[in-house]
């Protein structure tokens, strides 16, 4: 075979398959956005006394406490109501049974000195800043002895408890 008819017998060999296509491509970039909110939950446990003589001449002195979590570095702050006993103030709450009243404080400190309430007239809030885990503080409780002219029955109250962030 000559040298020519090799040419046109490779060219109709490759004219039977067709040319690689050449895809083409195109870029761009795909924005990604999000946004954390500053968030707390506040949920509480109970101050319970236990059982309280009157006649004894002591304190009870009683413990709870408030669990906070917000998002991390979200500074906050924990006010407690004055309850919903008739007449209650910060430093003298009131849980009731009934009509009767038996006064109690509530407390930031062990030492029962700093009386939780709102911030306002010598009372004090509970801060801290949120680390995205459960923060707990314990809340200190007392019924002052000398409560004597109290009649025996079960008492109780509820305070609210408002996390500000």
């Amino acid at each position: 075979m000559t040298s020519f008819k090799r040419a046109i017998a490779l060219a109709a060999t490759l004219a039977l398959f067709p040319a690689a296509a050449h895809a083409g491509t195109a870029t761009s970039n795909l924005s990604v956005t999000a946004t954390v909110t500053a968030n707390c939950t506040v949920s509480t446990a109970a101050v319970a006394f236990g059982n309280v003589n009157t006649i004894s001449g002591s304190n009870v002195d009683g413990s709870g406490g408030i669990t906070v979590t917000c998002t991390n570095g979200t500074t906050w702050t924990a006010a407690a109501g004055v309850g919903s006993g008739t007449g209650a103030t910060f430093a003298s709450r009131k849980m009731a049974s009934g009509g009767n009243l038996l006064n109690y404080s509530l407390y930031t400190d062990s030492g029962r000195t700093s009386i939780w309430g709102d911030g306002s007239a010598g009372n004090v809030t509970i801060g801290g800043a949120g680390n995205g885990a459960a923060q707990n503080v314990t809340v200190y409780g007392r019924v002052a002895a000398g409560q004597t002219s109290v009649p025996a029955g079960s008492y109780s109250d509820t305070v609210s408890v408002t996390v500000t962030y």
